[in-house]
């Protein structure tokens, strides 16, 4: 930021981010949990963008593998399966680095457009027996598609797709039999 973008006034926008960053410090052990809210009264009064740097002093800027790659548990388990019925993972929640998923006589969706990632890579290994199983990436990861559809569609459309460097990889690979795996990129 030069000199003069510090005096423009703050956005509600950029104190939300503000206080995410905060937050995220608390998380990392970077600042103690009894600074917290007296940084989130500076971020609630300031006024310009120079006020809400210093309210974030001595803190790094976040980077697309710090939002992407957390040191967390994974909050979903390995396997999911929808038998006669359905499944969904969306929202925000942290991907296993292993995941195996499963349709038969059913359908599911897992959305990773809102979920953060355990490791750097991952990989979902797909299966969808007469089911199908819909995947949707964000645009900003590297995914490949390496399924095989017998009777069946394992769509390939977001097959090698090159992400911003340090974002996560992931590997979706599997069978469609008499069903279908589908994955679509959103924003």
């Amino acid at each position: 930021m030069t000199e003069h973008d510090l005096d423009v006034l703050a956005s509600d926008h950029e104190r939300s981010d503000a206080e995410e960053r905060l937050r995220a410090a608390v998380e990392t052990g970077r600042l103690p949990l009894a600074e917290l809210a007296t940084r989130l009264d500076e971020v609630h009064a300031s006024r310009t963008r120079g006020d809400l740097e210093e309210a974030c002093r001595g803190l790094p800027r976040p980077g697309p593998r710090d939002a992407l790659v957390v040191d967390r548990r994974p909050t979903s388990g390995g396997f999911v399966a929808g038998v006669f019925g359905g499944f969904e993972r969306k929202g925000a929640w942290v991907v296993p680095p292993r995941m195996t998923v499963w349709s038969m006589w059913g359908g599911g969706k897992i959305d990773l457009t809102e979920a953060r990632f355990s490791e750097q890579d991952t990989e979902i290994r797909a299966v969808a027996l007469w089911g199908g199983t819909r995947i949707v990436v964000p645009e900003d990861i590297e995914v490949e598609v390496k399924g095989f559809g017998l009777f069946g569609v394992f769509d390939k459309r977001a097959a090698k797709r090159i992400g911003k460097p340090g974002t996560p990889r992931v590997v979706i690979k599997g069978l469609a039999l008499f069903g279908a795996v589908v994955t679509r990129t959103r924003k």
